[in-house]
Parts: C-alpha cells; structure tokens; sequence
C-alpha cells in the first residue's frame, strides 16, 4: 500500500468528502495527506497546523494559480488510516508525516497518533492530531 488509506472514523459515520481548492503548483497523490492554507489546499508536511485527510485523486496544479483545480479529500477529524509502517506501535504513540505526506516517521512535531497496537508486518491505523486538523485547531 501506498500512502494513508481511509479505514474507518470513530463515531462510525461515512467517510467526509469535500472538494477543495487547490493551492498555486500543489501537486495531490492518492493516499497524501493535505493541508489546507489560507482557504486552499497544498500538500501536507510535519507541523502543519491545517491537516485535512487523504487526497482523493490525483491533480496537478503545475504552473496554475490558487482555484484553477480543486481535489477531493477525507476531513473527518475522527477519520482513521491505515498506513504500511515497518515498525510495531503502541496505540497513543506519536508519530509525524514523513517527507511527501504519504509515510510516517519517528515524532518530533506529534502530527498524527496511533489508534491501536500493530506489529511491524500490520498497517499502522493513526489519526490526525486534532490539534492538527483544521477543523480542530480552531476549536
């Protein structure tokens, strides 16, 4: 697997999709996970502070300005993702997007935070801190 897949959110309820806006030269892949800025979307990165979830589709804004394209993304705050990750995790562990948004990598900036125990051959399920959603660090 490549990239964060949706699993499931914690209330239960149906996955979030929202179109948003792209950011000028923001490039989305399936499976990254994206940050909204100043009302549109670029690629999400460690200490990102407007985390939405998990890109949709592919769109390359390339050379575009802020609008020209929108992509479709997971928000829920409660939304859940499986990710392949080769160590084994304790459920509350910290972890940060790795370079590219499509990985996790050792904590420094607590981005995301492991739902349940896995092993080092299990997905990774985590969430986005909510202090790192967007909809959560308004809150």
């Amino acid at each position: 697997m490549t990239g964060f897949k949706f699993a499931y959110t914690v209330s239960g309820s149906a996955p979030m999709i929202v179109d948003f806006p792209l950011a000028a030269n923001t490039i989305t892949a399936v499976g990254e996970i994206m940050n909204l800025e100043s009302g549109y979307l670029d690629e999400g990165a460690t200490a990102d502070t407007g985390l939405v979830g998990v890109a949709l589709e592919v769109q390359d804004n390339t050379g575009g300005s802020a609008g020209d394209l929108s992509a479709k993304c997971i928000a829920n705050p409660d939304a859940v993702y499986a990710v392949a990750d080769a160590n084994a995790r304790l459920a509350g562990a910290t972890l940060d997007l790795a370079s590219g948004a499509l990985a996790v990598t050792t904590s420094s900036n607590t981005d995301l935070i492991v739902v349940a125990p896995s092993t080092a051959t299990e997905d990774t399920l985590v969430m986005i801190i909510r202090t790192s959603h967007y909809l959560g660090a308004a809150v």
